[in-house]
């Protein structure tokens, strides 16, 4: 698998972004192209030890800034690292893009360059987040704000081929979030959207409410981009937040240092297990490619993982995977 690496997106870019890459190639059966300044970029791997026949260099002489608009960087930044990365997927060079810059902009360029899947009105964001019974899928965790029914349905036929293709489940579970189990709770965008999933063939077990987010009920749990973005963001810093309470509590206490080292080896797969750098980087669902939208302060773990989840999509062809599954839809006139 070739993966199109924008070396020069992200906080920490590109000292993360170049060892993120080292990190992949080291462990992964996967050839990694850097897109960006040519003489940084080898400042970077210059005394690392990595097959280097598994890295190569794209130059690229512009940078889309996390605070530009979408608009501004499509009109006036041709050259950028983000788009060089996503037009090598366009025209066959690379199996997938990975960018842990300006979110927007890679959503925008993948729009553009790639296109929508046939049939899709909005591509989503999904996003792999822990449960206490695995994982589950959140969609869309921030791509669109404002949304109608339709596209709830839409997110759900997309998490459903997602998750089916990442986890080798037949039938995934499927649950619109709302703020009870009944399907008359909720706001009319809820209400309307539980009857369309409801009329569907996939397998919709109804309403979850926050609280069960996170219980393992649901594999694939469904909302409006402006709802997913806070519970990600929330999930992310109540996690964070829990440990640093732990901590504080157990130094606290007189034998702290001796129950601490008793219960070191469950916090540390509690903060793996919750640790965003172990997911990595959430698919653009939705479009004719595989596109991979990083968090913007990543670090070299979550480059290696956002690889890695690139690298996998492409092999499980999951954007093949949703097309056909929204075309079939559409013959059988079940309707998005």
């Amino acid at each position: 698998m070739i993966i199109a690496l924008d070396a020069m997106g992200g906080d920490f870019a590109p000292e993360v972004t170049v060892a993120g890459a080292i990190e992949a190639v080291s462990e992964y059966d996967v050839h990694v192209i850097l897109i960006g300044d040519t003489d940084k970029i080898n400042a970077r791997l210059q005394d690392r030890r990595y097959p280097a026949e598994r890295i190569s260099i794209v130059h690229s002489t512009q940078v889309a800034e996390m605070d530009e608009a979408p608009t501004t960087v499509l009109r006036k930044k041709k050259d950028s690292s983000i788009r060089r990365a996503i037009d090598l997927v366009k025209n066959g060079q690379a199996d997938a893009a990975v960018s842990a810059g300006n979110s927007g902009v890679a959503m925008a360029m993948s729009l553009i360059l790639l296109g929508k899947t046939e049939g899709i009105d909005r591509p989503a964001i999904a996003t792999l987040m822990p449960s206490l019974s695995g994982h589950f899928v959140l969609i869309d965790a921030g791509a669109n704000v404002d949304c109608k029914p339709q596209n709830l349905l839409e997110f759900a036929h997309m998490g459903d081929a997602y998750y089916r293709a990442m986890s080798n489940s037949p039938s995934p579970r499927i649950a619109l979030l709302s703020i009870g189990e009944e399907d008359t709770k909720g706001n009319e965008l809820t209400k309307e959207a539980f009857k369309l999933l409801k009329a569907t063939k996939i397998n919709f077990i109804g309403n979850i409410e926050g609280k069960d987010v996170f219980s393992g009920k649901a594999d694939v749990i469904v909302c409006d981009g402006f709802i997913g973005n806070i519970v990600l963001k929330t999930s992310e810093g109540l996690a964070d937040t829990i440990m640093k309470m732990l901590k504080f509590e157990i130094a606290n206490i007189k034998t702290g240092k001796l129950g601490y080292l008793m219960i070191k080896p469950a916090l540390r797969n509690f903060k793996k297990r919750t640790d965003y750098d172990e997911y990595g980087g959430a698919p653009l669902l939705g479009i004719k490619g595989t596109c991979i939208i990083s968090h913007g302060r990543s670090s070299a773990k979550a480059i290696k993982h956002a690889i890695r989840v690139a690298a996998e999509m492409s092999r499980q062809h999951v954007h093949e995977n949703i097309a056909a599954t929204i075309k079939e839809i559409h013959q059988k006139g079940q309707g998005i």
